[in-house]
């Protein structure tokens, strides 16, 4: 039976983000990649709606001894619910993970409706600008134009700043992996040490030239990192 991977996208993020990631290791590892309800407005415990919502997805496939990787929220996610139900985790992945401390991408959206704008917050999330796609653009432009689905956004990316991980990462005694780029200006990489000294048993790689989202942004350096911790290496 293959090994199974749980990717936690952000809290823009879309199944898309795990695209090479998914590529890479679709042949020796069987993946999952829930869409996590952060828009739904029936969340209203934010983050422990959505650590329910894995759980249950969890449950409803019978997974188990399965690793999780999360970038940014989905690392957050990720952590919660390692601690909650360690007993199912065999290996924890994080990339530009909240949970210690986020520099917000969009703060209350002031300008949501200046596409210009909401480009520039896109793009910086990045180091180079043109991983900011259009196509990645107009998805965020769409969604912070609904009064609902901003509101969900706000309201989720406030609850992860004012959550604070660090009694339950000292609890989280299984191998974690944190993969940093370097220039991430949102999870700054005084986050990614404050990570690696939190977690008892955690090994941290950074990538050059790389802002919030490796996965994305330098996949063929994430993927390496990656490969190599799952293979025990």
């Amino acid at each position: 039976m293959k090994p199974t991977l749980v990717l936690l996208h952000g809290l823009f993020g879309s199944l898309s983000n795990w695209k090479y990631v998914i590529e890479h290791f679709e042949n020796d590892y069987t993946i999952h990649t829930p869409l996590l309800p952060i828009l739904d407005e029936r969340n209203k415990n934010n983050l422990e709606y959505l650590v329910d919502f894995v759980h249950h997805y969890i449950q409803e496939h019978t997974l188990t001894d399965i690793i999780v990787v999360g970038n940014s929220l989905g690392g957050h996610v990720g952590i919660l619910y390692t601690h909650k139900y360690l007993e199912n985790v065999k290996k924890l992945v994080l990339t530009g993970s909240s949970g210690l401390y986020e520099n917000n991408m969009l703060g209350s959206f002031p300008r949501r409706h200046d596409y210009n704008y909401i480009k520039q917050r896109v793009e910086y999330t990045f180091y180079d600008a043109a991983t900011a796609t259009q196509q990645l653009v107009d998805e965020v432009f769409s969604i912070i134009q609904d009064n609902k689905k901003c509101f969900q956004i706000i309201k989720t990316a406030r609850t992860a700043q004012r959550n604070y991980t660090t009694q339950e990462l000292q609890n989280i005694n299984i191998p974690t992996l944190l993969i940093w780029g370097k220039e991430d200006k949102i999870t700054p990489v005084t986050v990614a040490e404050e990570f690696k000294q939190l977690l008892p048993d955690s090994h941290l790689f950074y990538i050059d030239e790389c802002g919030h989202a490796p996965m994305m942004e330098k996949p063929t350096e994430f993927n390496t990192i990656l490969s190599s911790f799952l293979k025990g290496n």
